[in-house]
């Protein structure tokens, strides 16, 4: 439901406090936070779930749901508390202009959890709620902390690479001219089969490592030579529709570029590596190990002892392949498209190499390019109240019957 401002009356001058409180439970993490002003977290609290779903190399959508009932009211309680604290004075839920929620994608028993008590929380305060898409929220992520650190805002139109366990995407995004409200986003580029996260835990999970997968990778990976396998990325053909058939991650319009990613080939491949060189004795040895001390980190000595060089070769050759792919694709749609500025966000943002080769990548073009930190890297609230800040300038307000959405698109397809 979009409500406009009374004649006479500008978009600031219906703000309040600016205080806006996010609720994210789209996959695996409950998080709650509070933003004011699109711009400044004062509060950005997180309950993974990843030791739990680590038992099982993967989110089981079930126990998801049931953590999230669990984590839902503490985390909320203790993103209040923390923002009280870092203001100075007491914040309660009547100081709120809004309460933010993802809508979608994501899982749709998680979604309905944060949805359902921000839907009541709205209710009984009487306080807008703004339906957020959580993948507009890892972009406002980064233009966020932009802000934050009084940095020139990004110039437009801004290529934006999404990448994280469920979603590898390009958006090409901008807004209206002199504000920040309608922003406008045009998908360019989507993973046609897994995501890139999706495949690096697939990977370390056929390598008997741990999960998630991409901080294993990417810890082990220096260790390898990433050029000892040569994987390679074949060219993505779109077929043409057919009746009663779809694609929920095919785009939708075939017409103009496309900077589509397929990640599925690679992960086949390293399977066929392993299968020909004969390394499932191995694997399976390290696999108990870990299994058997749970407190090993990506960085431990011991883990690195646990790989031989042909291990570590491939971890290296995967990663290097990934990445290099991933730059491949978002530098020839930021060139195609003429993005002026780039943002890359999502979990696999965090990674290490991506940031390393995608950043001197940019200042070989002398194009401005920006990554979150490492804490608003993987899902949380604060990039969801930092995505509702230009809905509530706009007073873009969700419906009473707002529901979750497991396939949310954003923006033109």
């Amino acid at each position: 439901m979009r409500e406009s401002p009374q004649c006479g009356e500008t978009s600031a001058q219906a703000i309040g406090t600016g205080l806006i409180l996010g609720i994210e439970s789209s996959c695996d993490e409950t998080a709650a936070a509070v933003v004011r002003v699109g711009s400044e977290a004062l509060s950005n609290v997180v309950a993974s779930q990843m030791s739990l779903h680590a038992n099982y190399g993967g989110v089981v959508p079930e126990l998801a749901s049931r953590e999230h009932l669990r984590n839902i009211v503490p985390v909320v309680r203790e993103a209040m508390s923390r923002a009280s604290a870092a203001a100075g004075h007491p914040i309660t839920f009547a100081d709120l202009d809004a309460v933010a929620v993802t809508a979608g994608p994501g899982l749709a028993g998680a979604l309905l959890v944060g949805i359902t008590y921000a839907k009541a929380l709205t209710f009984g305060l009487d306080k807008p709620l703004i339906s957020v898409n959580h993948l507009e929220g890892h972009i406002h992520a980064v233009l966020m902390e932009t802000r934050q650190l009084n940095e020139l805002p990004m110039e437009l139109p801004l290529l934006a690479l999404v990448v994280s366990g469920g979603h590898t995407h390009l958006y090409l995004a901008t807004h209206e001219q002199g504000g920040e409200t309608n922003w406008t986003y045009r998908n360019v580029g989507r993973t046609v089969d897994d995501a890139a996260g999706e495949a690096y835990d697939k990977v370390a999970k056929l390598l008997g490592l741990g999960y998630p997968g991409g901080p294993w990778i990417d810890a082990l990976a220096p260790h390898g030579n990433p050029r000892a396998v040569p994987f390679t990325f074949g060219e993505i053909k779109h077929r043409a529709p057919r009746e009663g058939v779809t694609n929920k991650k095919a785009p939708t319009n075939t017409e103009g570029p496309h900077f589509d990613f397929s990640f599925s080939g690679i992960k086949t491949a390293v399977l066929r590596y392993v299968e020909t060189h004969n390394m499932r004795d191995s694997i399976e040895a390290r696999r108990a190990v870990l299994a058997a001390d749970p407190t090993l980190t990506p960085k431990s000595e011991a883990v690195i002892k646990l790989c031989d060089q042909q291990t570590l070769d491939l971890i290296a050759s995967f990663q290097y392949a990934v990445v290099g792919n991933l730059q491949r694709q978002t530098f020839a749609a930021a060139e195609a498209l003429g993005a002026r500025s780039i943002v890359v966000s999502g979990g696999v943002a965090a990674n290490s190499e991506l940031r390393r080769r995608l950043q001197a990548e940019a200042d070989r073009r002398n194009l401005p390019i920006a990554f979150p930190s490492l804490a608003l890297s993987t899902d949380n609230a604060a990039m969801i109240a930092a995505a509702a800040w230009p809905k509530l300038l706009a007073r873009d307000f969700a419906s009473e019957d707002l529901g979750a959405t497991p396939q949310l698109r954003l923006g033109r397809q």
